[in-house]
């Protein structure tokens, strides 16, 4: 049970992400062997110098590595880890295991400020129930190896074998550990009930000021022909959303296109943005106008529920026209994210917490007026081309020609470039000298960013305003959760185009089976991984995330399900009539009970301190009558020994022949029958005792000579 607590506070503190992934695979190594390692290893004597000296050791590389310019948060936790490892690689004893199981504990307290995620919460759990076993067991141990110490030998003088004593199953058997282990459940309990009911405060004041995320889901705002990344095969979770108007059975894959970047200018290698300053977005408290304010009325709503991602882009549709931010209701901390405004309609945010962003987009309605014109100098951005080969602009003409508008150009564009090319994460082209010209012409094999980039330079060769866009096509439906969920394997480029009355057109040129959402797994094990990630997304959405605006709804549901139950009619639906008069009631009713019984309670008091300071002075006299026969004998020269009970040592001299045995035993049995059977002596009893006891002492000195054999204790 110790060691379980070592590897779950090591899980505790590895579900935070604050350790380099090379010193994580060190740890665990490490803790694997300092667990396997038998205990003959550690008596041999280079093995106990080499471990004197490890802690320090250990030290010096931290500082070290903070020298080298490592946090002193993330320095500091592998110290700790590395702490615990030294500790289970030389522990001896109860001492040593009780200083594991502290240092398990603050791995836990750890990882509750760092990661707090759904592994955190699986560790927590199995902490809960490790540790009542772990404490007493470790208790016990600790009083067994006290009470017999090195050298201590038993009755028959061997010295005792404290190790046999602790593998023994007779006292720590199974229901033993389940009977321990189940003190969790009171506890869990306990402490459910002090998280629901405690006040909320700002999660951000439990972060110590971090910079650093929980997790950080990668997103690159920067487009290069030359760098292929296989986005595919990454099953990170993005962000969560539910769209408006889904149908009773929801489709498995969803194309949202949530744009997070737009690229104006090309350079003949890679896209960036003319212009890249940012200003504070139009915002009043959680709203925040993209083309209006939100109106909650009319509006048809999605809601995305945003991971950690750097840069923090706020991901939209090309149709959203208002945002609102769900912010953590009121609490001791009243920051509230920030929404900033840049070039290409990019949105990001800035949030104290740290922790990704939850917000409602308003989309547009048939009635939402027109997007405003382009400027001329707008125009001419999305026009501008680096020198490009002759060969490009003449394939532009050629696949344009007849087309009558630009809509016209862009499907045609965008039908060649579906139909003739292929989709290659790993296309030869990137390594060519003009990316473009070997794509569209040579190898015809490539990924998104290469379909979205001959889409726009082409449609700017015959005159059409584009411009290249990246984000997240879709998702896959999750039926645990109810939401589509979207990973970064569905990164994705497209194009939007400009079109004079319907404003930015959304086209994609990649092949629609490439471009679709996709999931690697399918069957039992996407079943499971839709299990697991829903539990995640509730574990981050009721645990990680509880504030006050969770605890009041939970009183109103509490507050709903009583009133369905409760009967609204008759003098039981009036004395039951709200949930405020019934606790009213049921404390009131609490309150007479316990003056009840405290009134019969004191009416019983006396009468039992009466008998029990009756029995007490009974037992208190019996005594004091014993101790004048034990003077006597003591006189006559046969003193009871202080190991021998009274009724043996009578016995003994009766049996003896000794002429004080037989009263002896007569009295000894009057006073055992006083003194634990519960007879009473009265004052009669009492002088008739002290008067036998008189009659012992007038005794002649010769009568009461014991003979020479009286030391001999008689035979059994």
């Amino acid at each position: 049970m110790t060691d379980t607590l070592a590897v779950l506070g090591l899980c505790a503190l590895l579900s935070s992400g604050e350790l380099d992934r090379t010193v994580a695979y060190v740890l665990v190594v490490s803790m694997l062997a300092a667990l396997l390692l038998p205990e003959r290893a550690q008596d041999r004597p280079l093995f106990r110098n080499v471990m004197k000296v490890a802690p320090l050791g250990l030290l010096g590389v931290q500082v070290l590595r903070l020298a080298a310019g490592e946090t002193l948060l993330a320095a500091s936790i592998e110290f700790a880890a590395g702490l615990q490892v030294l500790r289970l690689a030389t522990r001896r004893g109860a001492a040593h295991d009780q200083q594991v199981i502290v240092l398990a504990l603050l791995h836990l307290i750890a990882g509750t400020v760092l990661g707090s995620g759904l592994s955190y919460g699986l560790c927590f759990l199995g902490f809960l129930i490790v540790t009542p076993g772990a404490l007493v067991l470790s208790h016990l141990r600790r009083e067994v190896e006290g009470n017999y110490r090195q050298g201590a030998r038993d009755r028959t003088g061997l010295p005792v074998d404290v190790p046999r004593i602790l593998r023994s199953r007779r006292v720590i058997g199974r229901q033993f550990l389940l009977l321990t282990c189940l003190l969790s459940l009171p506890i869990f309990v306990f402490t459910a009930l002090i998280f629901v009911l405690f006040p909320r405060v700002g999660l951000s004041l439990l972060l110590l000021n971090r910079n650093h995320p929980e997790r950080m889901v990668g997103f690159s705002e920067h487009v290069d022909l030359g760098g292929v990344g296989k986005l595919r095969s990454d099953p990170t979770i993005v962000m969560r959303v539910d769209p408006p108007g889904l149908p009773a059975t929801p489709p498995m894959r969803l194309a949202l296109y949530l744009r997070g970047a737009a690229f104006d200018r090309y350079d003949g290698r890679a896209w960036s943005r003319t212009r890249r300053d940012e200003m504070l977005a139009d915002q009043t408290g959680p709203d925040v106008k993209l083309r209006r304010f939100p109106d909650p009325v009319r509006d048809r709503l999605m809601h995305i529920d945003l991971e950690s991602i750097d840069p923090p882009v706020v991901f939209l549709p090309l149709d959203a026209v208002a945002l609102h931010v769900v912010s953590p209701g009121p609490a001791l901390d009243q920051s509230r994210p920030e929404i900033f405004a840049g070039g290409e309609g990019v949105f990001r945010y800035n949030s104290a917490a740290q922790r990704g962003l939850r917000y409602d987009v308003s989309l547009a309605n048939a009635v939402e007026p027109p997007s405003p014109a382009l400027s001329a100098t707008e125009l001419t951005r999305y026009l501008a081309l680096p020198p490009l080969p002759a060969t490009i602009p003449e394939l532009a003409e050629a696949w344009t020609l007849g087309a009558a508008t630009n809509r016209d150009k862009a499907q045609l564009v965008e039908t060649k470039l579906r139909t003739g090319y292929r989709y290659d994460l790993d296309s030869p082209s990137g390594a060519a000298k003009n990316p473009l010209e070997d794509f569209l012409f040579h190898s015809k094999r490539g990924h998104c960013e290469f379909y979205s980039t001959a889409m726009t330079v082409l449609l700017r060769s015959v005159g059409v305003p584009a411009r290249n866009v990246t984000g997240f096509v879709g998702g896959t439906y999750n039926r645990f959760s109810r939401s589509y969920v979207v990973r970064q394997g569905d990164a994705h480029s497209w194009v939007e185009v400009w079109l004079d009355g319907n404003g930015w057109t959304r086209f994609d040129p990649t092949p629609p089976s490439d471009a679709a959402p996709r999931s690697e797994l399918t069957g039992i094990l996407a079943v499971m991984r839709d299990f697991v990630e829903a539990l995640g997304q509730r574990w981050s959405h009721h645990v990680i995330g509880y504030d006050l605006h969770q605890q009041l709804g939970l009183w109103d549901q509490v507050h709903d399900a009583y009133l369905r139950v409760v009967p609204r009619r008759g003098v039981v639906g009036r004395t039951l009539a709200s949930p405020r008069k019934t606790t009213l009631g049921l404390l009131a009713v609490a309150g007479i009970g316990f003056g009840v019984y405290q009134l019969l309670a004191r009416r019983r008091r006396p009468k039992a301190a009466k008998e029990r300071t009756e029995i007490e002075r009974a037992a208190h006299e019996a005594a004091a009558l014993y101790r004048a026969l034990e003077r006597v004998l003591a006189a006559r020269g046969v003193p009871r020994p202080p190991s021998t009970p009274p009724l043996t040592h009578a016995r003994t001299l009766e049996a003896l022949g000794h002429p004080l045995g037989a009263p002896a035993v007569t009295l000894t049995e009057r006073y055992l029958r006083a003194r634990f059977g519960g007879e009473t002596l009265d004052a009669s009893a009492r002088r008739a005792y002290l008067d036998e006891i008189q009659v012992l002492r007038t005794l002649p000195v010769d009568a009461t000579r014991p003979p020479p054999s009286a030391a001999a204790p008689p035979p059994a």
